[in-house]
């Protein structure tokens, strides 16, 4: 019998919140014993740390500049191969439930058409859900693009519903996606909601220590962040009782992660779009029925998933999807020497994380915004991971770290190379002292 697969992902949840990863706080329960009772990828992360481009490496596994979702505001192609398309044609029932942010932006914010719906059949969604709902009112559509409204419930249990809806009422095999909003900001209000009561329960939080050396807005909106986490957690809970009452969890395979992290506005003006671990480095966890049990300390990447998926359903894998599958990783057959990421809208930059090292470049010619890539970079920012793990001293030009500053960037180089098909120049810094 194939597997159920249920994909639940959040919008901007740190690595570091699990329990698993060694979160102090109690936030999330469910999720750190779905994951040790399945596997947890102590070190994951996004491939590109902001929403839509992430999701279409979600989706597609491929990179966000061969998507052509480098930022923001461009659709998913209609022609476009994805994991629902591909387990569609395996028998699957394909559903999704949340925000979708894979429309084109003229498009609006709401409805998303048909085409751009990367395959998904069963439809309960908004193309921009911080732009048509708040934290206890707003709108979704459905297949049809008939307006649902939802009034005086928290957005996430609102979702969460519809997820057990259609868990109820659908026949296996089926590959449902819930994308949550939260712990994303309201945008229009400039700071996280938790549900009522809950930002006082994490009232003077603990703090990552990423985070205490630097000004940001973590101080004001930690608390709200956490409730938002802790709620998510707690619908988790939820799901996973229903599919344990229709005897259904042990047929069904969950995976738990989101698109990006969030450093609160302390590395540049907003909440990610840096190389930085804060807002590359993400949760993932899978559970259910799932063979393989572990702590996995291996570097996985967001572009992994879509070829876990597609494995887990027994069904083939294009030669176009990257990445490596998550259950060959966690049983030691192979391995990442590095994660490549690439970074838009806040600047044109690519990354790449090994073990030990973190190498930035940025093009500082090109806008953020307009420009996908360019054939110029300079070297930007070097941390080693080992010695300082929150990344506070930047090595990038010192003259004592300019042997492994070049192996890295010959690194870099080919990976840009093999990803974008670019043979790009990268200027060394200016040695010092």
């Amino acid at each position: 019998m194939k597997k159920n697969i249920i994909l639940i992902f959040s919008d901007q949840q740190r690595g570091d919140t699990l329990g698993l990863n060694n979160c102090p706080l109690y936030l999330t329960p469910n999720i750190d014993n779905l994951g040790k009772e399945g596997i947890n990828f102590e070190y994951a992360f996004t491939n590109q740390p902001v929403c839509g481009p992430a999701r279409s490496c979600l989706f597609t596994g491929k990179y966000a500049t061969e998507t052509g979702v480098w930022r923001n505001g461009i659709g998913i192609k209609p022609e476009e191969l994805t994991i629902a398309k591909l387990l569609k044609e395996n028998g699957y029932k394909t559903a999704y439930i949340g925000k979708w942010h894979l429309s084109p932006h003229e498009k609006g914010i709401g409805p998303v058409p048909n085409e751009y719906r990367g395959g998904f059949e069963y439809w309960k969604g908004a193309n921009v859900l911080e732009h048509t709902s708040h934290p206890y009112e707003g709108e979704i559509y459905d297949e049809k693009n008939n307006l649902i409204k939802f009034k005086d419930v928290y957005r996430v249990d609102f979702l969460t519903e519809k997820a057990i809806e259609f868990i109820k009422e659908t026949k296996q095999p089926f590959f449902l996606t819930i994308s949550y909003l939260e712990p994303h900001q309201q945008n229009d209000w400039n700071k996280v909601v938790a549900p009522e009561g809950y930002k006082e329960i994490f009232k003077n939080p603990y703090v990552p220590a990423d985070l205490k050396f630097f000004p940001g807005d973590w101080f004001e909106q930690l608390p709200d962040y956490y409730g938002c986490i802790k709620r998510i957690d707690e619908c988790v809970g939820r799901i996973l009782e229903i599919l344990k009452d229709l005897n259904l969890f042990e047929n069904t395979i969950i995976i738990f992660t989101s698109d990006h992290g969030c450093h609160f506005r302390t590395r540049n003006g907003e909440y990610k779009r840096s190389c930085h671990e804060s807002s590359i480095r993400i949760p993932l966890v899978i559970g259910g029925g799932i063979e393989k049990k572990g702590n996995i300390k291996e570097m996985v990447q967001l572009i992994d998933i879509p070829k876990t998926i597609l494995e887990i359903a027994d069904a083939k894998i294009p030669e176009s999807f990257k990445g490596k599958s998550l259950i060959k990783i966690a049983e030691g057959k192979t391995k990442h020497e590095e994660i490549f990421i690439q970074i838009s809208e806040s600047m044109v930059a690519r990354a790449i994380r090994t073990e030990r090292w973190k190498y930035c470049v940025v093009a500082s010619e090109k806008d953020g915004w307009n420009d996908s890539n360019s054939n110029f970079y300079e070297e930007y920012q070097l941390y080693d991971l080992y010695s300082d793990p929150y990344e506070l001293v930047n090595l990038a030009g010192r003259r004592e770290y300019k042997e492994i500053s070049e192996n890295l960037r010959e690194r870099l180089k080919r990976k840009i190379k093999e990803i974008e098909g670019i043979e790009v120049e990268i200027k060394q810094r200016k040695l010092y002292p």
